[in-house]
């Protein structure tokens, strides 16, 4: 008779894991979870998960943007973005300012304490990506960025 496998949490196992590293969405996702985890280590202190930073970056990168392009811009639900939004109002992140074309629609500004927090939060995360990068040549990283959106672009 053969021993029963160990349940013994310190004793080293090797699993096989030929078939699962070879499917481009788990790699995607084990290095988007390595990546997510030390982002919400850093913005911690901000208050900001991934996706408060993309919508800030998104608003200062294009002031006056409006949630309908947010929606469709970072895939989105809209009524997911509204909650959203309205707690970067009340943090006094964003403010809502009436369209220039479009009498129906506000479009987003990032506050003076927006812009301030959304500036240290990107040299944060601009620092947090060379970390988790490291490993990569800036070349490797320019290609896998490249294949990355070739894959979530369709093009």
């Amino acid at each position: 008779m053969r021993p029963a496998p160990s349940d013994d949490q310190n004793e080293p196992s090797i699993m096989d894991t030929t078939f699962l590293e070879s499917l481009l969405g788990y790699n995607a996702r084990r290095a988007a979870l390595a990546v997510i985890s030390v982002f919400l280590r850093r913005m911690e202190p901000y208050g900001m998960r991934p996706v408060d930073f993309s919508v800030l970056s998104v608003v200062a990168h294009n002031p006056g943007v409006t949630s309908r392009q947010i929606c469709s811009t970072l895939d989105i639900l809209p009524p997911n973005l509204v909650g959203m939004i309205k707690s970067l109002q009340k943090r006094g992140l964003v403010v809502r300012q009436p369209h220039p074309n479009d009498r129906r629609a506000q479009g987003l500004h990032l506050s003076n304490a927006g812009q301030t927090l959304y500036n240290e939060a990107q040299a944060t995360a601009a620092s947090l990506e060379r970390d988790v990068a490291n490993r990569l040549t800036p070349e490797e990283l320019i290609t896998l960025i490249t294949l990355l959106r070739k894959v979530y672009r369709g093009s």
